[in-house]
């Protein structure tokens, strides 16, 4: 028979106070080994100790309960592995988020300008392949990665210029809008699945690169917009982002804004 455990011992062995215990039974975690149905107490498995530290520390890992009963219920040590991989992975990512943040915030408190050169473009009709679809704002990333690949898995041939994106303003003001992705090209395109042959209309924009990662690109567009906006060369269309990759896979954006035809030069 398994040694069974008073819920003091328990607490004092795992850390886990009486209440921690408590809300773990109550989310279907950790149910005691045993309840005495006279007096209401609670025993544990010495076998729980283990289940109890790995409770302890995803939550401290800020995982959800709902991943926290996948990971237990696993099937083999090896998947629990791979669940807990993904989480660690998911947090790591996290922390560079809160990281470039971090910096940016730094940035804003002291003031510190968004370095800004602006460019005037006249940018013609253009041949592409494009994915269009309405979004919401915290899927546009995810939503980009897919409909890019998709769009380079379609053409027949080479493109004839960077990836393009074209983003209504209702996604920024509303939350939800229009978005395409688009690769110019004049070769053959397999419009099968949800890539569409579409001329991206000409347009006169005001240019500025961001350079690196999406993170802190809201500065980017204030600076560009403000500059604009004091301009008041502002004109109707959505906003226009160009990818432009480096070698070793990083990525700058250019950040289009449409003005009116007669721009400084």
């Amino acid at each position: 028979m398994a040694v069974q455990l008073s819920s003091g011992e328990f607490s004092t062995m795992t850390r886990l106070s009486r209440k921690a215990l408590r809300l773990y039974q109550e989310q279907g975690l950790l149910e005691p080994a045993r309840v005495d149905p006279s007096t209401g107490y609670r025993f544990y498995d010495v076998s729980q100790v283990e289940t109890a530290q790995l409770i302890r520390r995803f939550r401290e890992l800020d995982m959800p309960v709902a991943q926290i009963k996948a990971v237990l219920a696993a099937p083999s040590p090896a998947a629990r592995t791979r669940l807990i991989s993904r989480h660690l992975r998911h947090m790591e990512e996290q922390l560079d988020r809160t990281r470039e943040t971090i910096g940016e915030l730094r940035a804003l408190l002291v003031r510190e300008p968004t370095p800004l050169e602006v460019r005037f473009r006249s940018a013609l009709a253009t041949r592409a392949a494009a994915i269009s679809d309405t979004v919401r704002t915290g899927e546009v990333g995810q939503w980009w990665s897919g409909a890019l690949r998709e769009i380079h898995a379609s053409l027949g041939g080479s493109p004839t210029g960077p990836p393009g994106g074209l983003y209504a303003t209702e996604l920024f003001t509303e939350e939800v809008g229009g978005a395409t992705v688009f690769v110019p090209t004049d070769a053959p395109v397999d419009t099968s699945g949800r890539v569409r042959v579409i001329e991206v209309p000409s347009a006169d924009l005001a240019v500025t690169t961001h350079a690196g990662s999406h993170s802190g690109i809201d500065r980017t567009y204030g600076a560009l917009g403000s500059y604009v906006a004091e301009r008041e060369l502002g004109a109707e269309g959505p906003v226009r982002e160009n990818y432009l990759f480096r070698e070793g896979g990083e990525m700058d954006t250019e950040v289009c804004w449409p003005v009116h035809h007669e721009t400084e030069s």
